[in-house]
Formats: structure tokens, sequence, C-alpha cells
């Protein structure tokens, strides 16, 4: 258990408040005390005003000792005060004082151990009763000053806070209250960064209210200082605000001690600090207080170890409440509870503040609600500030009995519970505030986007894209070179080709394997070709989730580890308006695209994804224009439809024979196709092959006709799954690239073949026959299987027209008259053509929104449907 740091640090607070005290005086030498009568006759019967104005000019301290009479004292008690604060001296010279504390000798212990009482009684509007003046005083006329208190007994010492809980916390009119706050706020315009002085309040107050654990346990955590509080453009800004600082810490110490009224002191404070903003008055007013409970606990700490501060300690009677840290942890557990709200309320205040009014407006309604109750919440966390410095006095000056008992803990429960209300209310507007600034500025960072990738625009270099992209500050290293290991700048890529390859982190081991042998060999491409280019992978991950998953988080750290270029070293860094961009303008959905930016940071080509499957390395450097080259190369060939994928059928295809990709899930229909082609072969004397390549879907049951297959050794299958794969992928790829380069339906007879067979592949079953490289037919199961059956019809034309001519004219007979239905299905995972021909007929197919379920939980890595 620990205790409050302030019971160590008021007899040197009193120290303190006495040399401030001499030195404001010695300053304010010019006063005469006839001009200080004047101003003192007008409050003179009312003791808030005299305090008030005692409080503005402690000058008028002098003219007090000269002129007892002006303020109402007949006595003797006061004149000493105002004689010396030091409490010695009123001893000695009236002994009517001094006959009280002879009489109760400890009480004269504790009486030195703080400031003087005069300078209390100056600042305590309740000393009205002390002075003999009527008014606001009388309501207290039975309250004991704190002397008086501390001359009877801890018991009565008790009554007096008890007393002081119900003005604290019963205002009955906080309208008036606040008007009374709001008259006192005249700020001159001064202008200062409060945030170097809040980071020195929060780590003074987070290790003090460490220290009731580290007292009864034995152990801490040390916390590093703030290092952005020691810079040096904000030291003058410190020393410019000590003095305040020491003025209010003074205030809340000797005030805490005087049983004054909370709300007349915390007035007092919002006095001192008339001229300073809202912000600037809580963390200068926290800034004090963590003055004095700061040092509370530095002594409390290394007073056993360290000789000076045990003799401190002594003078403060702490050992004795050192010896009794158990039971008074439930009070030290509610005071810091109490001061970490005053913290977060703090905090919040200083947030508001530094809200940039380039996105917000004053107006803003978030904001706007929140300026009419921040003056509020200011006032209470300050009235927070006076309770905790009361309760901590009242444990050095009662002793630990005060502290056991639990009405005193409700008290800072009370206070703690209703700061937490206006702090949950605050914070609340400023996370509509943060929302309302995050929106602003995303579409500026969007707009900004545009602007940067327009085609029109031309820039130097591509850094300026790169940094619009990715990160655009200089204060860490945002990639991670997969070569290296190494963090690296962006400056790695300036004035290179850079391929950004941006996925989701459902990236297959296929997908990048079969990447990153077309990457290496595209490096020997640009070696040769003295052309520099570079791949940097961007993870987009859901920005509603932050901090990522611990799942999330190793899956994208393990497929980085495995990537040989460069990516993004934190997911996150990737902005929530780029995110939109690349979504809205290069159409990412969740596949995998290749965005491709030349040395000006210009687009070449939106997606070169689609090509890298096609032609591999080949299409290096992966612009638009060698994607338009190349497909001005190609024909509808066997060999562009396996390339790469099966040397076995290359090697067919370079010894001419006749060929038959087949597929399908449908193992009857797989069983009479098969046998009714090698029984037409047989027939025609030809040389024939044959291999089953699956289905665009239906991984699993892919894998069971396989396995029947090869069982019953109807024909060669592909056994590697990544090849089923990989097929279809290019399949697709083909499609959409020529999509994406605006081909028409109706003008590229190559583009109608592919939408057929890709439409086959959806439903039943399908067969492509071809002569060496040369593809004769590409039909559906409906078609195929039927011409096959008629081949009686059509052999008295193959000495004629070849088996595959023949074949293909009979099969196209059929096909007329058949017409299959062609079904393609677009998930969000790509992007949806506005509008398709069918490749049987040239109507514009209808357009549905359709379920699919393959039954399937893996289904097939990287499939486009």
């Amino acid at each position: 258990m620990g205790i409050n740091t302030q019971a160590f640090v008021f007899p040197y607070i009193y120290i303190y408040c006495l040399c401030f005290s001499v030195t404001y005086s010695m300053d304010q030498h010019k006063t005469t005390a006839g001009a200080l009568q004047t101003p003192m006759t007008g409050p003179i019967n009312n003791p808030a005003a005299l305090a008030q104005a005692l409080l503005h000019n402690p000058g008028a301290t002098q003219a007090l000792n000269n002129n007892p009479t002006a303020a109402g004292n007949h006595g003797v008690t006061h004149k000493p005060h105002l004689n010396n604060p030091g409490v010695g001296q009123q001893l000695i010279s009236y002994p009517g004082v001094g006959q009280q504390h002879i009489n109760n000798p400890g009480v004269g212990q504790q009486l030195i151990s703080y400031p003087g009482v005069g300078q209390q009684h100056i600042s305590n509007p309740g000393v009205g009763q002390l002075m003999g003046v009527p008014g606001s005083g009388q309501g207290s006329i039975n309250k004991p000053s704190t002397a008086q208190a501390l001359m009877r007994s801890p018991s009565d010492s008790r009554a007096l806070i008890r007393g002081d809980r119900g003005s604290m916390l019963s205002m009955s009119d906080d309208n008036v209250m606040m008007n009374q706050i709001l008259t006192t706020h005249a700020p001159d315009g001064r202008e200062f960064d409060v945030r170097p002085l809040l980071y020195l309040v929060e780590d003074i107050l987070n290790r003090a209210t460490q220290h009731v654990d580290f007292l009864v346990k034995g152990t801490l955590d040390q916390v590093e200082l703030e290092e952005r509080a020691q810079a040096a453009n904000h030291i003058a800004m410190l020393e410019a605000l000590t003095y305040t600082i020491d003025r209010i810490a003074c205030e809340l110490s000797y005030k805490a001690l005087g049983g004054c009224d909370a709300h007349a002191t915390t007035t007092a404070i919002f006095n001192l600090l008339s001229s300073y903003t809202w912000d600037a008055k809580l963390v200068i007013s926290l800034s004090a207080f963590a003055l004095n409970y700061g040092e509370f606990w530095l002594l409390a700490q290394i007073y056993s170890t360290n000789q000076l501060a045990k003799s401190m300690a002594v003078l403060r009677q702490l050992p004795s409440l050192l010896e009794h840290t158990a039971p008074l942890k439930p009070r030290f557990d509610a005071l810091n509870s109490l001061i970490r709200t005053m913290m977060d309320v703090t905090r919040c205040v200083v947030q508001f503040r530094e809200l940039p009014l380039k996105y917000i407006s004053p107006d803003a309604p978030a904001l706007a609600t929140a300026m009419t109750h921040i003056p509020t919440a200011v006032y209470w966390t300050i009235r927070s500030m006076v309770a905790c410095a009361t309760q901590i006095s009242s444990l050095t000056s009662a002793g630990h009995e005060f502290g056991i008992s639990t009405t005193e803990s409700w008290e800072l429960s009370t206070l703690a519970h209703k700061l937490r209300n206006i702090y949950e209310h605050l914070k609340q507007q400023l996370n509509y505030c943060y929302k309302h600034i995050e929106e602003r500025m995303d579409i500026e960072i969007y707009q900004m986007l545009l602007a940067i990738f327009d085609p029109n625009v031309l820039h130097i270099d591509n850094m300026k894209a790169l940094k619009a992209l990715i990160y655009d500050k200089d204060d860490k290293l945002p990639l991670l070179d997969g070569a290296t290991k190494r963090q690296v700048s962006l400056d790695v890529l300036r004035r290179k080709n850079v391929l950004l390859l941006i996925s989701s982190l459902e990236f297959s081991n296929d997908e990048l394997a079969i990447l990153e042998q077309i990457y290496n060999e595209s490096r020997i491409h640009a070696t040769r070709l003295e052309s520099q280019y570079e791949v940097v992978w961007i993870p987009i991950v859901d920005h509603s989730i932050i901090p990522l998953p611990e799942e999330m988080q190793t899956k994208f750290e393990n497929l980085q580890s495995t990537m040989p270029w460069y990516s993004v070293q934190d997911p996150l860094v990737i902005k929530k308006p780029v995110i939109r961009f690349i979504k809205e303008v290069w159409h990412f959905r969740t596949k995998p695209i290749l965005v491709v930016l030349d040395p000006q940071g210009k687009v070449v080509s939106p997606n070169a994804i689609h090509m890298m499957w096609i032609w591999g390395s080949t299409a290096f450097p992966f612009t638009s224009l060698r994607e338009e080259a190349l497909w001005r190369e190609e024909t509808w060939r066997l060999d562009l439809l396996v390339d790469g994928i099966d040397p076995t059928v290359l090697t067919w295809v370079k010894e001419e024979k006749y060929i038959f990709l087949y597929g399908g899930d449908d193992i009857e229909w797989i069983r009479r196709f098969v046998n009714s082609a090698r029984g037409v072969a047989s027939a025609s004397r030809i040389p024939l092959e044959m291999v089953y390549v699956g289905k665009s879907n239906k991984r699993e049951q892919v894998k069971k006709v396989t396995g029947i297959i090869n069982a019953e050794k109807l024909s060669n299958a592909w056994q590697d799954q990544a090849m089923v794969w990989f097929f279809w992928s290019r399949l697709e790829s083909m499609l959409f690239s020529k999509i994406q380069l605006g081909r028409g339906d109706d003008q590229d007879p190559m583009l109608q073949q592919i939408k057929k067979l890709l439409s086959y592949g959806r439903e039943g079953g399908w067969a492509v026959l071809s002569r060496g490289s040369n593809i004769a037919v590409n039909g559906h199961s409906s078609t195929v299987l039927p011409a096959l059956g008629g081949y009686d019809e059509w052999k008295i034309n193959v000495a004629e027209k070849g088996f595959d001519g023949a074949f293909k004219d009979y099969h196209d007979k059929l096909h007329d008259a058949a017409h299959p239905c062609c079904r393609f299905e677009f998930p969000n995972t790509i992007r949806i053509p506005e509008n398709m021909r069918c490749p049987e007929c040239p109507r514009l197919m209808e357009k549905y929104t359709a379920f699919l379920c393959c039954h399937d939980e893996q289904g097939i890595p990287g499939s486009l449907f």
C-alpha cells in the first residue's frame, strides 16, 4: 500500500511558500500602505471579495499589517500572521496564540511544518468568521480553522473535512457557480503548446500513482520519461510558467491546511489563471498539483535509504504514516483513481485544443457541444485537485487514523464518478470530431491521388506518386527489402519501373511460386535490356480491425518472409483513402492485381497480372502497349492454352498428334467420351492422345474424378491440382486481359472461343480437339459425344478433309442445332464488365445476381470464378 506523497512534501512546501511570500512582498515594495487601504475598504464586509483582493495583490498583507482594524480585526490573532508568516514568530509575539500551542505541543510541531496561517486566512473567503466579519463567513462560524482543529484531536480534523464535503458536492445551483467561473475567464491571446508540460505531468503522476503498490509489494515498473518534454524549445516555456505553477502549488497546499471552502479555493485558482486558455488553466493547475504530489512520493520512496530524506520524513511525521500503508490502501486507491480521471480529462481538453481547424470548424456540432462543456470539465478537475490536496494534508496532519475512515474514500469516489461522467461525454464528442476530421482528410487525400495519377499530369520522377500511395513522411523506413530483410526508404525505387503487387492476405502458395519464377526471369530480361524495375507488395487489410489480430499479423509476416521483392513494412501504413482509390480507380477486389508505374510514376498498366499469367516473363516490361503487341501475335492454338503447364502436351504438339483436352465432373460421361474417342481414333488409324484437365470449380470433385481415371487407366490426367488451377487462371486472365484492353466481342473471334471454354468449364463436360497446335473443335459435352457417336456419318469425309476437318464439320451442324446455354458468374473478387455478348450467338447476355456454392472448403486457389 502506498502513501500519498503530499504528506511528505508539506514541510518543504511550507518553507517554499514562506520564501515565496517574502519574495513577493519585496517585489511589491513600491506599493504604499495608504494606497492599499482604499481598495480594502470595499470588500471589508465581504470575506470572499477580501480574499480575492488579497490574492491578486499579496502586497495588501503589508497594508493589513499596518492597519489591522481595516480588516475588522480588533484582536490579536491576525496581526502576527500578517507581520510574519512564520509560525514561530507568532508564538513569540502573541502569548494568546502561543498558549494554545503550549497546551498542545503536538500541534506546534505540525504548524512549524506548514505555511503561515496568516496567508491562509488572507486567501480564504471563509476567514470572515476569524476576522469577525459578517457575510459568507458566517455560514462557517461553527467550523474551526485548521489550526484549531489541529489543537484538538484527529477526530476534530475529520469533522472538518466532513464539514467541507457538503459544500464540495452539493452545490445547489451549478449555473450560478459556473457563471462565477466564467467571469474569471479573460484570455489575453497568448498561445503556447501545453503538450510538453503535460508530458512531464503525466510522467510524474503515472509514477506517483504506482507508489502505493511499490511501498506494499516492493515493486515498481519503470516508465521512461517522454523525451519530447526535454526539447530545448520547451525549456523557455517552462521557465515562463514556473512562477504561476509555484504560486498555485502553494495555494493548493496551504489552503488545504486551512480548511478552506473548496469552491472558494478553486475560484481563487481561476482568478490566478484568468489570462490563460481553458486547456492551459488545466495543465498549469495539474502541474502545480503534480509538483506537490510528486515531491510527496519522492520522499516516501527514498526516506529509508537517504538520511536527509529520513530527517525530513520525521519532521513531517511520515514514519508513523508509512508503518500503516496497508490499511491506508483503500484511501490511496480512491485518491489515485481520481487523479487518473483528472489526467484523462486534462488530456481530452488538450486534444480538443489541438484539433486542426483546417478540417473542422468551431460550429461543427460535436466541437460546439464540447466547447460548452469544457469550462465545467476544467472547473471540476481543478476542484478535484483541491479535494486531493485536502485529503493528503489531512493524512499528514491527522495521521493514519484519519485514513482508515471509509467516508473520506467515498468523498473521493464521488468526485471521481462525477468527473468520469464528464470525461466520457467529452471523449464521445472528441471521437465524433476525430471521425469528422478523418472523413475530411480522407476526401482530401483521395482527391490528391486522383490529381497525382491523372494521365495528363507529368512528374519529374515517381517519388510523389509512391509517397502518396505508401508513406509520405520521413520519420521511418516504410519498406522491407525481401533480399536482405532490412528496412529501407522509398528512395530505392526512385526513377525505376515499379510493379505494385496489390493483394489481400489470402495469397496462395501456387500464386507466389509462379510470381517468383516470373520475377526472377524478368530480372534477367531487365538486365539484358538495361532497364531497372522493382516489385513492391502492398497488402490490403481491414482498417476497422486495429490493431491487427495476432492470427492476421502472423499471416502477413509469413507471406512477407517468402517474398524476394520489396514489401510494405506495416500493412496499416496504407491509409484508408489509398485503399479506396485502389478499389475504385484500379478496381481491386480481393484477387491480386499488378499495377505498373513508369519511372515518372505514370500508370502504364492498370493490371499486368493477366499478361504475367499468360506470357510470363515474355511480357516484360509489363505495359499495356506490350500487352497489345503480344495479342496481335497470338492465334487460337493449343500451346497458348497449356504453355508452361504440361511439357508432355507440348511434346505431342510438336509431334503433330491429335489431342483431346477434356474436363467435367460427371464420371459416367467421361467413361463414354473416352471409350468413344478411342474407338473412333482406332477406326480412323490416327495417333490420339487425351488428357483430363478438370474444371474451373469443384476442386474436391475433380480430385475424385482424377483418381478414378488413374485407377481405370482411362487417359492421362493432371495429377497436380496446381496445374489445373493455373490452366483455368490463365484462361480467365485471357478473358480479362481482352476486356481490360477494350476489345469488342463481335470483332475478336479468339475472345469468343475463350468465353465458350470458360462457360463450358462451369457446366457439364467439354472437350477441345487439336491436331498439333491447331484447335479444330471447342465443344460442350452435349455436342462432342454425339458427334463422336455419329462417326459412321462423317467418316467418308476423313480422306478428303482429314480427321479433324470431318469431325469439325459434323460437330458444327450439331452445335448449330443444340446451342448449349452459356453462363458466367462474376463474384466480387473481380471487376464485373458492364455487358457481355454470348459466345454462342450475337445477343447481349442477361445480367443476374447469382448465389453459388461449390461444396468445397478450399475452392480453387486464385480462381476468378
